[in-house]
């Protein structure tokens, strides 16, 4: 029973990854989670695509609270003067 699964265009790009790029991602992603993957039966690029995936998630994350950070400190700076 497969729980995790990626979006294609997520897939298509771990396709296209070389074995460095494909290496350092791996190393970014827990041991654990890579086992765990590994005993559903997902496939490498299955479980790369997923990396991706959560990453990008991640980093879409990261810059709505930086943006909001920012905003917040230019009304600051507006109050101020």
């Amino acid at each position: 029973m497969k729980l995790a699964t990626c979006k294609i265009e997520y897939l298509d790009k771990a396709k296209q990854l070389s074995e460095d790029e494909t290496d350092r991602l791996l190393s970014r992603m827990g041991g654990k989670l890579f086992k765990r993957f590994k005993k559903e039966g997902l496939s490498n690029q299955e479980i790369l695509g997923i990396q991706m995936e959560i990453e990008d998630e991640q980093l879409m994350e990261w810059r709505h609270k930086i943006a909001e950070i920012r905003k917040n400190d230019s009304k600051k700076k507006k109050s101020e003067k």
